[in-house]
């Protein structure tokens, strides 16, 4: 294994573990599982592949579903799968330089677009308790790598031969 491969794994795990120590402080909300968990995966774009980052953000969350209980048992899978969606979607706008749109977008699709399966899986009525929570939540989480980003991306300057 080269390198930078390597690298890029290390980094990856540890914006995992960074998002399992964001799993375990918990938004108050109706929906259990809302936490700081998404923050260091949406931060990881600046050093870390969209796909990576997405990476980290799937597992961000089961670490948030394990730490919760699963609540909502193996739909779970779902949940992570769309914060690997919403991450990666996130990671090309911020590699493509939409620097304003990355943050209404990913507002929309995880705090809007990602809880309507569960309108249809669970019940319209969970949908519509839970859409102020997750609202919330992913409020407060893009607000963090608002303040966080800048600084973050100073300290990763990018040069030829770096982490992608």
């Amino acid at each position: 294994m080269d390198r930078q491969k390597l690298m890029s794994i290390t980094l990856t795990a540890m914006v995992a573990a960074i998002c399992a120590v964001g799993a375990v402080i918990k938004i108050p909300s109706i929906v259990s599982s809302a936490a700081l968990d998404s923050a260091p995966a949406f931060l990881s774009v600046v050093f870390l592949s969209p796909a990576l980052a997405g990476t980290a953000g799937f597992i961000g969350h089961i670490i948030t579903a394990m730490t919760s209980g699963f609540p909502y048992g193996p739909l779970h899978i779902i949940i992570a799968a769309e914060m690997f969606i919403v991450v990666w979607i996130f990671g090309v706008m911020h590699k493509r330089g939409m620097h304003f749109w990355k943050w209404p977008v990913a507002l929309f699709l995880n705090g809007v677009i990602a809880p309507i399966p569960f309108y249809f899986i669970i019940s319209p009525a969970f949908f519509w308790g839970s859409l102020a929570s997750i609202f919330m939540a992913t409020v407060i989480n893009l607000v963090i790598v608002a303040v966080v980003m800048p600084i973050l991306s100073k300290v990763f300057v990018r040069k030829e031969g770096r982490v992608n």
